[in-house]
C-alpha cells in the first residue's frame, strides 16, 4: 500500500514537471536553413523564410582595378541598394559574382549599415575580389539574412543554443 502511494506521488510530480515545460532532458536541435534563390533583386528573409521588410538590389557592376591597389588587376566593382522599413535592424546578404552557369567565383557579406553613398543613405558601391574576373557574368544576392551573430549550437549551450541558423555562405564553385 505504501509503495502504491509513493509511485502515485512520483507519477504526479513527473506529470506536473512535464506540463510546466520542465523536463528531465533538454531537447536542443541544431538545424541550418535552406539557402534561398539568388537574384539581382531579393526580398531579404529570416532563418524561417519570412520577409524582414527589406529588399536588396545590385544596381550595376563592372570590371576594373580597385583604385587603392591597381596593381592587383581587375576586381568586380558593384553598386548595391537596400530599401525597406527594417533597414535599422542591419540585415545582411551575400553578394556573389557568378559565371554564365551561376557558379560562384567569389562572395562577400554586405550589411545594410555598411552601405552609404552619394545616391542616398542605403546605396553604395563595393569591390569584390575574384580569381577570374573575366569570367563574371552577373552579381547576385542571396536573400537570407546573414546578420545573425548568435550562432550558438547545442554543443555550445544545450539550454539556449540550437535552433535554426542562417545557411552557410556560398563558396567558390557552388552553384546558385
Amino acid at each position: 500500500m505504501t509503495l502504491a502511494r509513493i509511485l502515485a506521488g512520483t507519477s504526479s510530480a513527473l506529470a506536473v514537471l512535464s506540463l510546466s515545460g520542465c523536463g528531465l532532458l533538454w531537447n536542443c536541435t541544431d538545424s541550418t536553413a535552406e539557402r534561398g534563390e539568388a537574384g539581382v533583386r531579393v526580398e531579404i528573409v529570416d532563418e524561417s523564410g519570412r520577409p524582414v521588410g527589406v529588399s536588396a538590389e545590385v544596381t550595376g557592376w563592372r570590371r576594373e582595378p580597385h583604385p587603392q591597389v591597381p596593381a592587383d588587376g581587375d576586381q568586380i566593382h558593384f553598386d548595391i541598394r537596400f530599401e525597406g522599413a527594417g533597414q535599422g535592424s542591419e540585415p545582411a546578404v551575400d553578394a556573389c559574382a557568378v559565371d554564365e552557369k551561376r557558379v560562384v567565383l567569389g562572395c562577400q557579406t554586405m550589411y545594410s549599415a555598411q552601405v552609404f553613398g552619394p545616391k542616398g543613405p542605403y546605396t553604395g558601391d563595393h569591390y569584390l575580389e575574384v580569381e577570374h574576373p573575366e569570367r563574371v557574368d552577373e552579381v547576385l544576392l542571396i536573400p537570407d539574412d546573414q546578420s545573425s551573430e548568435d550562432r550558438r549550437t547545442c554543443e555550445d549551450d544545450i539550454k539556449d543554443g540550437g535552433g535554426v541558423h542562417p545557411p552557410e555562405p556560398p563558396g567558390v564553385g557552388d552553384r546558385l
